[in-house]
């Protein structure tokens, strides 16, 4: 009776953990003289005169501990049932902690603890540098949000308000505990993107090649840097894509469960999840895998996926539908940038980085066209439903971005393969037909990926002054980016300016609210005209002693009057001809001072006296904004 724990060190057969576990751990095979990581091997033993076969026609379902072949075989072990053990029960102790302790050197020769130490030192990275400039724009919004805790928000579901709540109770309100989330998930979004290389067959270089990818991604790095949907995004969408690949992998279609409560959880984080899974509906309807809606499990998914979402979904019945009215508007404003087929492709390039382009780019054709990625060929279709509908809805550039951790790791198991001399149909060619030659390469590309990675980080990380920042801005071979007309004016892109300006505007508000006589202060709000001065308002008024604020912009709206008369209003950013229209008396008190690297900038504030609409409560519907 051969002895599979001697047989495991003999042939250096790395994925046997122990004895008594499974057989096949990450589609690793056991084969004769070596492994295969897609799928297909020669016969367990030569000698039963097996010819190579789907690994599901020899081995049982590996989710239970324990695994058995269904083809018998004399030179091991067999039960009652002539069905080979592929355990030794009456191996020794010696032999089994001999396995283990392989095992546990496996794990760093397949580089298994690598993508852990570039994720630990990209959390470290974030957390150093995400102090650097001042509180964003949106922040504000989700932190307003978190204190009022809803299941929906005009522009937002609610799991972002309630995890920055839940953060901001454990943490505090310092910018390093606000945006440890968004820290914490560009790390995670690391380890995902070299699981996903490891599930589709990659082994230590495409591992390390993924991670690497993930890193570098201009859109990932922005990701971590600011608390936001987009945070969380990319990881939910790879959480779907993760069970996606172990059903189609292990060919188990219970993982369908688990992908519709991640699906559910996105839907609770950014609606844009609901792109990804009609993708993935289409490319499961474009392959041989079509065959999973004739089981319940992608059904049962499908319900656990409406049942989470369902409350927010109730929420937005109750209210009337508010993120479709805010779309609505936002097209009819024409408040975004539109995008031709050519600027649209440019600048996926940019925000994934251009030097990943031939591995995601490489990773896609694989996918759709490869006979080695066959079974995986749905996520091929699904990049490429997401991509249409995006361009077809004039959707910003980097609502796309959450979908590439997928293509980077086929494009770095693809890569790898490619190197080492392993053709498609074969995923471990012998020895001899490997390219030492090209061996080079591998650390070639990763110190590339990583010194771009350095030069192109500034862009997305506040590593440099805002002034250091103009300088490097002029030296690089291309744009940057404008996704809405109003960013142009801004010296700084969009995403640094926004966090430039909130100081000045609250000190003005501050300098109006103590003109007010005390008696009259608990009938005086104050009204800002978006979210960005509302929430500064309301995070960094509080050491002035500033009131909350109210706005008819997004949630704010929905938030009412908040019990005040309008006998006594301090407005922002309004013009006095307006104001005289609704106020007898309007008093002007001055204006923000100038941030020159702020996009809102030298707002105007007025003290309003004796209205002439009634009441507050009479006025506020006509000022609702959701735009």
């Amino acid at each position: 009776m051969l002895n599979l724990n001697e047989y495991a060190v003999k042939e250096n057969v790395s994925t046997l953990e122990t004895a008594e576990s499974k057989v096949i751990n990450r589609g690793r095979y056991v084969g004769a003289a070596s492994y295969r990581p897609l799928g297909y091997e020669p016969a367990l033993f030569p000698s039963c005169g097996q010819n190579p076969r789907p690994l599901d026609r020899q081995v049982g379902r590996q989710s239970f501990g324990f695994v058995r072949s269904f083809a018998p075989s004399r030179q091991i072990g067999t039960d009652s049932s002539g069905s080979a053990i592929l355990f030794a029960p009456m191996a020794s102790t010696t032999n089994s902690v001999s396995v283990l302790a392989r095992g546990r050197q496996s794990f760093f020769a397949e580089g298994m603890a690598i993508f852990w130490v570039i994720a630990l030192a990209n959390l470290l990275f974030h957390c150093y540098f995400n102090n650097r400039y001042g509180y964003f724009r949106d922040e504000f919004d989700y932190m307003a949000c978190g204190d009022r805790l809803a299941w929906g928000y005009v522009d937002q579901p609610p799991l972002i308000p309630f995890l920055i709540h839940i953060c901001r109770a454990v943490l505090g309100d310092s910018l390093r505990s606000i945006r440890f989330i968004p820290a914490l998930a560009s790390s995670l979004l690391v380890v995902q993107t070299a699981v996903l290389a490891r599930e589709l067959g990659g082994r230590r270089y495409a591992v390390l090649l993924s991670a690497i990818c993930a890193v570098v991604v201009p859109q990932y790095l922005s990701n971590g840097s600011l608390l936001g949907t987009n945070c969380l995004e990319p990881n939910l969408w790879m959480g779907c894509a993760y069970f996606a690949i172990l059903s189609f992998k292990r060919k188990d279609p219970r993982y369908w469960l688990w992908f519709g409560v991640v699906a559910g959880l996105g839907m609770e984080e950014k609606y844009s999840i609901a792109v990804f899974g009609f993708g993935m509906v289409v490319g499961l309807l474009f392959t041989e895998q079509r065959r999973v809606f004739l089981n319940k499990w992608i059904w049962l998914g499908g319900l656990a996926a409406f049942l989470i979402f369902l409350p927010n979904l109730l929420w937005n019945i109750h209210y009337g539908w508010p993120f479709v009215q805010l779309i609505h508007n936002i097209k009819a404003d024409g408040r975004d940038v539109v995008l031709g087929p050519g600027q649209f492709f440019l600048q996926q390039a940019l925000l994934v980085n251009p030097l990943t382009l031939p591995i995601w780019l490489r990773g896609l054709l694989f996918l759709l066209f490869s006979a080695r990625l066959r079974p995986y060929r749905a996520l091929g279709w699904c990049y490429l439903v997401c991509y249409v509908v995006f361009f077809v809805l004039h959707g910003k550039s980097y609502y796309l971005a959450p979908v590439y951790p997928m293509l980077l790791a086929a494009g770095a198991v693809v890569i790898e393969s490619a190197i080492d001399g392993r053709v498609e149909d074969r995923a471990d060619a012998p020895p001899e037909n490997r390219r030492p030659r090209l061996q080079w390469l591998k650390p070639t590309i990763v110190v590339v990926l990583l010194a771009n990675g350095v030069y192109l980080s500034p862009i997305v990380i506040p590593i440099l002054s805002p002034d250091h920042f103009l300088v490097y801005m002029k030296y690089l071979p291309f744009k940057l980016p404008v996704m809405e007309h109003a960013h142009a004016r801004a010296a700084l892109p969009q995403w640094y300016a926004d966090q430039f300006g909130w100081e000045e505007i609250v000190a003005e508000t501050a300098i109006a609210w103590n003109r007010i006589p005390a008696a009259d202060r608990q009938d005086c709000g104050i009204f800002a005209q978006d979210y960005g001065q509302a929430g500064a308002i309301d995070f960094l008024g509080r050491r002035f002693g500033l009131p909350q604020s109210l706005s008819g912009h997004q949630t704010w709206f929905l938030w009412g009057p908040g019990g005040y008369s309008g006998n006594c209003m301090i407005v922002l950013d309004d013009r006095r001809e307006r104001l005289e229209q609704l106020w007898d008396h309007v008093d002007y008190v001055g204006q923000s001072a100038d941030n020159p690297y702020a996009l809102q900038k030298q707002i105007d504030v007025y003290i309003c006296h004796g209205p002439k609409f009634g009441t507050l409560t009479d006025l506020w519907p006509q000022l609702k904004r959701w735009r």
